[in-house]
């Protein structure tokens, strides 16, 4: 094959204009210079952009002098205006979807368009670019063999430690999003379910001015940020993969027998009604909260 020639749509050289189809462009996470040539030209040469916030994007726009058109695109507007720009894409439309910072769909608006776009058997191109989750993988230390990106922790505490309850035998490093005014409730459920030495690293700001990595065992990187006034900055939270095999923490099945005891005792239910009550509140099946209980006896 020449050095060059075009397999795909998505695969653009610079002789070729762009076609008809949903391009899924990948925007800086904070530092303007981390966006592709071809983002730059794929953002150019489209009829719209779809854009989570108009003004945020605008600033980008306004940097590289591009002056396509924009409309929003949002959790809040998405079940009416992803048909719309169906609509506009069936017709021959050339539409590149962009979130704040990032790619669209990870932790951002984007997946009721996509899935629209590919019911409607319409060509959908991702053009990659800077993501905060990979980038704080690759810097961490922690291995990346084998990870899980998660998305945002639950916010509430219950489906929060359910959540790390799954994943003390872990053999992957866990990599979630997490806003900076829980951090510190959200390492101290790690601390009292993983273990005070699971490995820990919280990337901070990344990309951005004050980028910054703390790198650790739980309690030492809880103990260290309980010292500072606050946190602030976006956050990504890497936990790193059980080293090996341990009994889980006393205190994590001591409050789960504890809820499960003050349910019966306050609900004056039976055994299963309490059970079923736990599972809700943890935000996990009744199985899996029978198999814990039964761990903590």
């Amino acid at each position: 094959m020449a050095s060059g020639q075009q397999t795909s749509g998505g695969n653009l050289g610079p002789e070729r204009a762009l076609e008809p189809a949903l391009y899924l462009v990948a925007t800086p996470i904070g530092n303007l210079e981390d966006i592709t040539l071809r983002a730059l030209r794929v953002l150019q040469q489209a009829d719209l952009i779809a854009c989570e916030d108009t003004r945020q994007t605008r600033k980008l726009l306004d940097h590289y002098g591009i002056a396509t058109p924009t409309t929003s695109y949002h959790a809040h507007n998405e079940m009416t205006r992803a048909p719309e720009l169906v609509a506009e894409l069936e017709g021959g439309a050339r539409i590149a979807l962009v979130t704040d910072a990032g790619m669209p769909g990870i932790s951002d608006p984007g997946f009721r368009l996509i899935t629209l776009a590919i019911r409607h058997r319409l060509t959908v191109v991702p053009v990659p670019g800077a993501t905060a989750f990979l980038a704080a993988l690759v810097a961490s230390g922690l291995p990346t063999d084998s990870f899980r990106f998660s998305g945002f922790l639950p916010a509430r505490r219950g489906p929060r430690r359910a959540l790390l309850e799954a994943i003390y035998d872990s053999p992957r490093t866990q990599v979630f999003y997490e806003a900076p005014h829980r951090l510190l409730e959200s390492l101290a459920d790690i601390v009292e379910v993983l273990g005070p030495d699971r490995p820990v690293v919280i990337a901070r700001e990344v990309t951005k001015l004050h980028e910054e990595f703390l790198r650790g065992r739980a309690a030492a990187l809880l103990a260290a940020l309980r010292a500072r006034e606050g946190v602030k900055g976006e956050i990504t939270l890497l936990v790193g993969r059980a080293e090996k095999p341990s009994p889980r923490p006393a205190s994590a099945r001591h409050d789960l027998r504890q809820r499960f005891e003050a349910i019966l005792a306050q609900d004056k239910s039976d055994e299963r009604a309490a059970l079923k009550k736990l599972a809700k509140a943890m935000g996990i099946s009744r199985s899996q909260a029978y198999r814990e209980l039964q761990r903590s006896k």
